[in-house]
């Protein structure tokens, strides 16, 4: 018997390298893209590896938990990391970024993370950029979140590592992810000793069996599944246009946070200002005397298909995030979710607003 998910043609190389132009088209970069077989942590640890060791000194921002992360993997690298806090209910700014140059001129590695999902915040990469060029800095950038839901623009910001993942605002599939890289990066690893090699963390494997090569022959067989499902989802963002899949988001965040306003009870965005607010996902922080774990629980034992979550570690209790990207940046999925979270609410004895709520959601999004 045979069955359309599993008895497929092998991937050929040259239908693996026709993908990852397309990913370079959504990116609009002319730098090379090497589409990684699984999910973003991958290339994400990869190029912290490949391009870091005990002489960098890195700047490394967090907005959120996985510029924790990047900070543990630079560490362990050998690099010297100067942090850079924020307070995950805003985002960083370029001065601070000058700041820390101006206090720190041996810095030669900028992170950040673009969209923090986890908390809700989007950070100004163009401005940024425009800093760590000037000071001549390698710049690594998290856009697993950011891309399809925001403009991701490697060349024009002046990023070196690049990495984007399929399974949020591209409403593709997890287990594949991308990541874009300058000459100057692939120099970068090419000078370190302890980037990895022979490894399925290396890069540099995929640019000289791969790359340079021409991409006629692919290092190992790819995931043929997830990349199928890769191309899918590009080819549906083409045929409606990535602005019309941009502002999508956007509306969907702007009608989130002005419907949770309007929702009242003491429900408020974690985010303070809209600005500040990434368009992939809304955090909100929840009433005192509510717990958010059993706020969601509450809602989903109504609803099992809401886009909510609460927050992880700290933020569990206090934090509920509506992720409203991909297939449910729509309208009727805010509306599921302010409505989901009222009842929730009413359910611990918060008088709520839940009509105002959909009016007010429904105005944002216009």
């Amino acid at each position: 018997m045979t069955h359309p998910f599993l008895d497929l043609a092998p991937l050929s190389a040259a239908h693996f390298a026709s993908i990852e132009d397309r990913v370079a088209g959504l990116l609009s970069t002319g730098q090379d893209v090497v589409i990684t077989q699984g999910e973003a942590l991958l290339p994400l640890e990869g190029a912290i590896r490949g391009a870091a060791g005990p002489g960098t000194t890195a700047l490394n921002v967090i907005t959120g938990p996985y510029g924790q992360t990047f900070g543990n993997w630079l560490r362990d690298c050998g690099a010297t990391v100067i942090d850079l806090p924020v307070p995950f209910h805003t985002a960083v700014t370029a001065a601070r970024i000058r700041e820390a140059f101006a206090a720190h001129p041996a810095i030669d590695f900028v992170s950040l993370v673009h969209a923090e999902a986890a908390t809700g915040n989007t950070n100004p990469v163009a401005e940024i950029g425009e800093v760590v060029r000037e000071h001549g800095a390698l710049f690594y950038l998290d856009a697993v979140a950011s891309v399809g839901a925001e403009p991701v623009l490697p060349d024009a910001w002046g990023v070196d590592l690049c990495v984007i993942g399929a399974q949020k605002a591209m409403g593709g599939p997890a287990g594949v992810s991308a990541i874009s890289v300058s000459e100057r990066a692939w120099a970068r690893m090419a000078a370190n000793p302890r980037a990895p090699r022979r490894s399925y963390l290396s890069l540099l494997d995929w640019k000289e069996r791969w790359i340079d090569g021409g991409r006629r022959a692919l290092p190992h067989a790819p995931a043929q599944l997830e990349m199928l499902g890769l191309e899918a989802c590009l080819e549906r963002i083409e045929a409606v246009g990535l602005d019309a899949v941009m502002s999508r988001h956007a509306s969907a965040a702007a009608a989130t946070r002005a419907g949770a306003l309007a929702l009242g009870g003491g429900l408020e965005p974690y985010v303070h200002e809209a600005a500040d607010a990434a368009p992939v996902a809304t955090t909100l922080r929840v009433p005192a005397g509510v717990d958010a774990c059993e706020l969601v629980a509450k809602a989903l034992a109504m609803d099992p298909a809401l886009p909510l979550i609460a927050g992880g570690g700290a933020l569990a209790s206090e934090m509920v995030r509506v992720n409203h990207y991909g297939p449910d940046a729509t309208p009727g999925a805010v509306h599921s979710s302010l409505a989901g979270l009222g009842a929730a609410l009413a359910g611990f004895g918060v008088t709520v607003d839940p009509q105002g709520a959909r009016r007010a959601a429904a105005e944002a999004w216009g």
